[in-house]
């Protein structure tokens, strides 16, 4: 009966044993045995018939590796500590497992009988839910041993994730809008700050005024120095509240171009955060990017930038930053690259009253850039009084040729399939655009499903954006009036299924170049892309991003958020496979791609990996049953 309460004790400390009756729990530690191992000793291993038995470590560590390692698992297999089970997914499948369990220490586990833990499923809830509906748990233990193989290869040491409260140094200072100028400056040199906050009488804050407002404002235009300081601030703010994440605040620096961020609560500052607070401990700033990119003069200093951007995205991922993130913070330093380039070339060009708005389409349309990625994008233009469609396209083509050349030497590829701006089928006038769209729309064939696909991810990257979005709009009307379509797109989508066999985990491709792998862009991000951009369209909601789109149609469209968040879950995971794959390859000097053999990942990942294509299976099934596909 001790023992019995002891490991009951010891059981509880962890979930999901922390959240189970008191009588499961109890049968749990009466039907399980403690069995010792030694350093080194096979628990388990792959084999003709299925483990009898369900492993709770209680003391010591077991590392679960494949029969043949891949570099992709880092230098270690994954380890099992304490209160962590195995093999559930073996147990659930009926299955051999696949993996080598072997004590990395002395390890005492509770062994339960495989009878006795079916039984325990079928009584606790709690436990069935744990060992059934996983994807989250995963998710987080994911997490965890990627920082932690990434720890060793990176001096990184803040969480992007960590709220902004827990970076605030000190109380900002501030002052009345009435304040002058030199009692602002005195102040400033007296606290060695930076910034000044300009607030009303309820703390809520006016403007902000900065060092460098000192030399445009007041040094340059000889501003008198008795004036309020409410005449030189500057009033176009940027807050967050106190709860949001680093990351939010480091995003809005480099979407604004702006140092600092207010933190305000219930419309009152609480406190500020600087370009120095947030990177101080990062070897590259983003700010300090972005404005080094801005300044840039030729495309050389372009390229050299372009691979700090590369450099860091990848101290990012080493920190732990979560795959949505990382692709947007990815995405938003490539528009800065970008929109620079596009300055570079058409700033000196005559276009002889001619607008235009540069357009990113596919991956970059959506915010979704990996490592590896090329251009594709296009170009919306104004016809000036006096001038055809084609006189415009002849104006533009050369320089816009000349910035998807530039775009190639800083490490984006030309587009094989030419889907650029240099191209005279994507530089269009507004009319010509919704006419081409048109087509694709009524016609329903093949290649209009094709470039629907590619095209519908269209957004504003440079220029007059006011023309992306009327064409969105017009877009998103001309759809619902043909539900044809949407039909053709969704049984197009459903050609390409998330690659699961029956009898093994995955379908490879057995021949080839690509024998034992899966593309993890095809076969697996692009299931979720595909079925948002639909349920985008058909819903009205003109956000280009994937998770983003599932997120905003749910409500609309009535779908359950845990169920949505499952599918957003699992398309994230496949992202953040892709990138770490990409930047395995990237350090070993090998071109990156988005192929892997699933046979060589690591149990945690194939769990994974598996419970994402599961997902994708389930939104394709929705997306079969609205469509009637």
């Amino acid at each position: 009966m001790k023992d019995v309460l002891s490991a009951i004790e010891h059981l509880r400390r962890y979930p999901p044993f922390d959240n189970m009756e008191p009588e499961h729990l109890n049968f749990l530690a009466e039907s399980a045995v403690v069995e010792l191992y030694s350093r080194g000793q096979v628990i388990l291993k792959p084999g003709a018939s299925e483990p009898d038995r369900f492993y709770i470590v209680k003391q010591g560590v077991v590392e679960t590796e494949p029969e043949g390692r891949s570099p992709l698992s880092g230098d270690a297999g994954w380890e099992l500590g304490e209160g962590d089970c195995f093999p559930v997914g073996a147990l659930l499948s009926r299955s051999p497992v696949a993996n080598i369990y072997r004590a990395l220490e002395d390890t005492i586990c509770f062994a339960l009988p495989a009878d006795r833990y079916r039984a325990l499923m079928d009584m606790s809830p709690p436990f069935k839910d744990f060992c059934t509906h996983r994807l989250a748990n995963l998710l987080d233990r994911f997490k965890r041993l990627l920082q932690a193989q990434y720890s060793r290869q990176t001096t990184e040491q803040h969480s992007m994730d960590h709220p902004l409260s827990s970076i605030l140094r000190r109380a900002p200072v501030s002052c009345p809008p009435d304040t002058p100028i030199r009692a602002v400056l005195e102040i400033m040199h007296g606290e060695r700050i930076g910034s000044m906050v300009v607030v009303d009488g309820d703390n809520r804050p006016l403007g902000i005024f900065t060092l460098h407002d000192v030399l445009d404002r007041v040094a340059i235009s000889q501003a008198d120095l008795d004036a309020p300081i409410s005449r030189v601030m500057t009033s176009g703010l940027t807050t967050l509240p106190p709860q949001a994440t680093v990351y939010d605040a480091a995003l809005a620096m480099v979407r604004r171009g702006i140092r600092h961020v207010l933190v305000v609560e219930n419309a009152r500052l609480v406190g500020i955060v600087s370009e120095k607070d947030l990177f101080s401990l990062q070897r590259i700033s983003m700010r300090q990017l972005s404005s080094g990119i801005k300044a840039a003069t030729d495309v050389g200093q372009l390229a050299q930038f372009s691979a700090e951007i590369s450099q860091l995205a990848q101290n990012m991922l080493a920190q732990g930053v979560a795959a949505e993130q990382l692709t947007q913070f990815i995405a938003s330093l490539n528009d800065v690259l970008t929109q620079r380039i596009i300055d570079l070339e058409f700033g000196n060009e005559d276009l002889a009253g001619i607008e235009f708005c540069w357009l990113a389409l596919g991956s970059e349309g959506r915010n979704e850039q990996t490592f590896s990625t090329d251009q594709d994008n296009g170009i919306i233009f104004t016809i000036p009084e006096g001038m055809t469609a084609e006189q415009v396209r002849e104006r533009l083509l050369p320089v816009s040729r000349r910035v998807n050349e530039a775009l190639d030497r800083c490490g984006f590829p030309l587009c094989k399939g030419n889907i650029m701006a240099s191209n005279p089928m994507w530089c269009l006038s507004l009319e010509e655009w919704r006419q081409r769209f048109a087509r694709w729309i009524d016609a329903g064939d093949p290649e209009s499903l094709l470039h629907g696909a590619i095209f519908f991810d269209f957004r504003s990257l440079h220029g007059k954006g006011e023309m992306a979005v009327e064409l969105r709009d017009w877009l998103l009307k001309h759809v619902k009036r043909n539900t044809r379509f949407l039909h053709q797109m969704a049984a197009n989508a459903l050609q390409n299924r998330p690659p699961l066999g029956l009898f093994r985990d995955f379908v490879v491709d057995t021949k080839g170049e690509h024998r034992d792998t899966i593309d993890l862009k095809l076969n697996g991000t692009t299931p979720f892309v595909d079925a948002a951009r639909i349920y985008s369209l058909a819903s009205g909601v003109d956000s280009t991003n994937t998770a983003q789109r599932l997120r905003l149609v749910a409500p609309l469209l009535k779908f359950p958020a845990e169920e949505v968040e499952a599918w957003v879950e699992a398309f994230l995971y496949i992202q953040m496979l892709r990138l770490r794959h990409q930047h395995l390859e990237s350090r070993q000097g090998r071109p990156m791609d988005n192929r892997i053999n699933p046979y060589e990942l690591h149990e945690l990942d194939r769990q994974i990996l598996k419970e994402s294509f599961k997902q994708a299976r389930k939104l394709q099934s929705r997306l079969a049953l609205d469509y009637q596909v």
